[in-house]
Formats: C-alpha cells, sequence, structure tokens
C-alpha cells in the first residue's frame, strides 16, 4: 500500500482571479495583437499583480468583461467611474469600471528579456507609442479613404 495521499478537499485554482489571489500574480502569454508591437501573440509573456485600489494612466490592467472575456490594455485616461483604456495596436478607447480590473502588468516578458513597468526605457516606449497615437489613426484613415 503506498503512503501517498490525495486530499480530495484541497482548493483547486481555476481561475485567474484565484491564481492572482492565491499567490500574488500570474504569467500569462499573450493572446492576439492589440498590444503589439510591444508584446507579441503566443511569444511574449506579462506578470500580472494585485491591481492597487486605483490604477494610473499608461497602467495596463488586466480585466474581464461581463462576457468573460479578459483584455489586456493600457489606460488612456482616468475618469470618476472607471478608465478608458486602448490597445497600443488599437484605435478605439474602451471604457472600464473600477470593478472589471483583476489585476495590473508589473513586468513583461518579451522573447528572454525582463522588462519592468518601472523601466526608463519602457516608459519612452510608452509616451512615443501614445504620441503616435492620432498621426496612426489619420494615416490609417486616408489609407481606407485612398485605396477605394
Amino acid at each position: 500500500m503506498s503512503d501517498n495521499k490525495v486530499d480530495t478537499n484541497e482548493k483547486k485554482i481555476t481561475t485567474i482571479e484565484e491564481t492572482i489571489e492565491t499567490t500574488g500574480f500570474t504569467i500569462m502569454t499573450v493572446v492576439g495583437d492589440s498590444m503589439m508591437p510591444l508584446l507579441r501573440q503566443g511569444i511574449d509573456t506579462v506578470k500580472i499583480v494585485p491591481a492597487p485600489k486605483k490604477l494610473k494612466k499608461y497602467d495596463v490592467p488586466l480585466y474581464k468583461k461581463p462576457s468573460g472575456q479578459y483584455v489586456l490594455h493600457r489606460i488612456v485616461k482616468v475618469n470618476e467611474d472607471g478608465y478608458m483604456t486602448c490597445g497600443d495596436n488599437r484605435f478605439f478607447y474602451e471604457f472600464v469600471p473600477f470593478d472589471w480590473v483583476i489585476g495590473v502588468a508589473d513586468k513583461f516578458y518579451i522573447g528572454e528579456k525582463e522588462v519592468s513597468t518601472e523601466d526608463p526605457d519602457y516608459k519612452k516606449y510608452v509616451k512615443e507609442v501614445r504620441r503616435a497615437f492620432w498621426p496612426r489613426k489619420i494615416l490609417r484613415k486616408a489609407k481606407k479613404t485612398f485605396s477605394k
């Protein structure tokens, strides 16, 4: 007879929310292209930690929509009742109520490189990608208009 015992009452971690609550973080592989060029689908990963009470502009929260879909986008504006977010590779804003937020990105693993959200080069990238938002949007619209 084996001495190994299985505790059938042991709680199984089944959701991202439970993982963050239990371990203090989760590391996830990026799905989708909305945060390109920073994060590449299926290649790069992100470390999500519990969010402080209130996030700030340019933080990257992980939030869960009522549909159950998880989204990782950048905060572009903080409102009284939530955040306006946008993927780095998107041209539309989405309103996110505070209570949708599950956690916030703390580190990115881009290939083999670990990048902290406090890294000066990362902060420079964020400013550049946000500064380029409107010129990219206008260029995209012009391309659509003149390619007809």
